[in-house]
């Protein structure tokens, strides 16, 4: 794995890392309505079950406290609900086990797995073909139309307002070149200092890294949507900001208004940060 980390240097007190898809992005439920969900019927030939399929993907991904999970993990937990309930899924297990295992979970990673297992010829089909997957909807996401990939109202407003006082590091498990497309078209990135997506290692280790660079954990906080977020925030000992779903404007708002002064006031851990977490779970029915 590349060193994403090492050019980076620290230069406030402070450190906000904010996730994007679903979170800074209003993108999230556009790229799995039509991109992910999508792409896996067609690639597993599951047209008979279409909507019920679709339906579901778009529980696991969007709507419960799997949200934001990362693709590959998706696409495992689908599967095997489809196997269960639909049809066989060829070589299952050989998925599973990799999802399980690998230490990174992205399009390269999976790649050097097919090659280590006898490349295109010889690699078991679920890992070929969820590769394949994962291309088509890179592909079917560039595609989407700009105006339908913009930010949540209040982002830029947020951002900007962070950047004065604390570093702002992107932490997404997303494709970076996506991340860095979307972020660059709407001026986001110039409230950024780093941007680290799914070939930067996961959530949780891009977060360590960071911290590495000298910042106090009570000065660090990670601003996401889904519970892979606050798990990120909660191993590395740092605060979580939860962005809600279908309340994202009213989120950033109250960032701006309280979040981030309860960060620089040293007031953010007790009942502030519980009440925002119960808030979370809460809304996503866990």
């Amino acid at each position: 794995m590349a060193d994403h980390f090492a050019e980076f240097t620290k230069h406030r007190d402070y450190l906000v890392c904010v996730d994007s898809d679903g979170c800074a992005m209003d993108t999230m439920d556009i790229k799995h309505i039509r991109c992910f969900g999508p792409c896996m019927v067609d690639e597993w030939d599951l047209g008979p079950w279409r909507e019920e399929i679709l339906d579901r993907w778009n529980e696991i991904n969007l709507y419960t406290m799997t949200r934001g999970i990362n693709r590959f993990k998706g696409l495992s937990m689908a599967l095997g609900e489809i196997r269960e309930k639909y049809c066989e899924i060829e070589a299952l297990e050989t998925l599973t086990e990799w999802v399980d295992q690998s230490p990174e979970l992205s399009n390269d990673a999976l790649e050097k797995a097919i090659e280590e297992a006898g490349g295109e010829e010889k690699a078991p089909v679920s890992l070929r073909k969820a590769l394949s997957w994962s291309e088509a909807v890179n592909r079917s996401i560039t595609l989407l139309p700009q105006e339908e990939k913009r930010p949540f109202e209040g982002v830029s407003r947020a951002l900007a307002r962070a950047h004065q006082r604390a570093d702002v590091a992107i932490v997404s498990s997303a494709n970076l070149g996506a991340v860095l497309e979307e972020w660059d078209l709407y001026g986001l990135l110039e409230h950024t200092d780093i941007v680290l997506a799914q070939d930067a290692g996961s959530k949780a280790h891009c977060i360590g890294e960071l911290l590495k660079k000298g910042y106090a954990p009570d000065h660090v906080l990670m601003c996401g949507d889904a519970p892979g977020d606050l798990d990120a925030a909660q191993k590395n000992g740092v605060f979580y900001y939860p962005i809600l779903v279908r309340h994202e404007a009213e989120s950033w708002d109250e960032f701006v208004r309280e979040g981030f002064e309860h960060l620089k006031e040293g007031t953010y851990g007790g009942a502030y940060q519980e009440e925002r977490i119960e808030a979370f779970r809460k809304n996503l029915g866990g």
